[in-house]
C-alpha cells in the first residue's frame, strides 16, 4: 500500500483515514483510529495476504491517501463528502477508515452520487436509526436515519443488531430497513444477494466485545470475527466502497482490536480486487 497525494489511476483501491469523533454519544477516541489500523496492518506479527490466497503487497495500485485534515469554520461533513467524491470521481474504489459512524452519512451521499440503486449492507451492534439523539440530529447514532430519508441508498441490510427499541423499529418500519437481528439467528446468510454496486458499513461493535474490547459500546452477544469474515468472502454482489468505523484505541487492549480491524480491512481490499479483475 503506497502513500500517494497524486491523481490516482483508474481502478485504484484507495485508503481515506477520517480522524473524527465529534459526534460520539458515549465516549471520544476513535479520531484516533485510522493511523492504529494502519499500525497493526502492517504489523510483523502477521502478513499482507489475504486468507484466499491474494498478495496484498503485489497489488500495484492500492494507495493509502492519508487522512482528511479537518480544519476550522470549515463544515466537517461537506469536507468529507468532498474528499470522498474527489476521489471516487477518479473512478477509484474507496475504503474509509473512521473515526465515529456519523461519518458513514457524507461519505454515502458522495457515493450515492456515482452509484444509482446503491445497496448498504451494515454491521453493527446498533442499527443507528434514531431521528436524533441527545438533541443531535447528526450523532453516531443517526446516521442510516439520516440516508434513508433522503433516499440515498436503494436497500440497506443490517447484521448483527442486538439493540434494537421501539423507536428505531418504527424507523426500521418506516424506511424498508431489512434488520437482521442476531438473536434470530444466521440462516438469512445463505440469502444474501444484491443486485447493483454494494457499500459496507463495518461498526467494529458488532463484534462480540470479547473479539473486538476496543471499542466505545461494549454490547455482549455479539458476531464474531469469523462471522463477519466469512460474510464478506461470500458476498454475492460488488463492493464498491466501506468503511470501517468505531474503532476505539483508548479501550483496546494489547492493539487486539486494531489487529481485528487490519484483517477486516485486509479481506475487504482483497474482495474489491478480486470482484475487479
Amino acid at each position: 500500500m503506497k502513500s500517494t497525494k497524486k491523481q490516482i489511476q483508474k481502478g485504484s483501491i484507495g485508503i481515506l483515514g477520517i480522524p473524527f469523533d465529534q459526534n460520539s454519544s458515549f465516549q471520544k477516541g476513535p479520531s484516533l483510529a485510522p493511523d492504529r489500523i494502519r499500525e497493526s496492518y502492517f504489523s510483523t506479527s502477521s502478513n499482507l495476504w489475504s486468507e484466499k490466497g491474494l498478495d496484498l503487497g503485489s497489488i500495484k495500485h492500492l494507495y493509502d491517501l492519508g487522512d482528511i485534515n479537518f480544519k476550522e469554520n470549515i463544515d466537517d461533513f461537506n469536507l468529507i463528502t468532498d474528499s470522498v467524491k474527489n476521489i471516487i470521481d477518479q473512478d477509484c474504489y474507496l475504503i474509509c477508515l473512521g473515526g465515529d459512524h456519523s461519518v458513514t452519512f457524507p461519505i454515502i451521499k458522495a457515493h450515492a452520487q456515482k452509484y444509482r440503486h446503491l445497496n448498504i449492507l451494515h454491521f453493527d451492534a446498533h442499527p443507528d436509526l434514531y431521528d436524533s439523539l441527545d438533541g443531535n440530529i447528526h450523532s453516531h447514532a443517526c446516521p442510516f436515519a439520516r440516508i434513508m430519508e433522503k433516499k440515498l441508498a436503494a436497500r440497506l441490510v443490517q447484521i448483527g443488531i442486538r439493540t434494537m427499541n421501539g423507536h428505531q423499529r418504527e424507523q426500521a418500519e418506516k424506511f424498508g430497513v431489512e434488520v437482521n437481528e442476531i438473536k434470530n439467528g444466521d440462516n438469512f446468510l445463505n440469502e444474501l444477494e444484491f443486485e447493483g454496486p454494494v457499500y459496507i458499513s463495518l461498526d467494529l461493535d458488532c463484534l462480540d466485545p470479547a473479539f473486538a474490547p476496543g471499542v466505545s459500546h461494549h454490547e455482549p452477544g455479539g458476531m464474531t470475527t469469523r462471522q463477519v469474515i466469512d460474510i464478506i468472502h461470500h458476498l454475492k454482489g460488488k463492493i464498491i466502497g466501506a468503511d470501517i468505523v468505531e474503532y476505539n484505541p483508548d479501550r483496546d487492549l494489547h492493539s487486539m482490536t486494531s489487529m481485528v480491524a487490519a484483517k477486516l480491512l485486509k479481506e475487504i481490499i482483497a474482495k474489491i480486487y478480486e470482484d475487479t479483475i
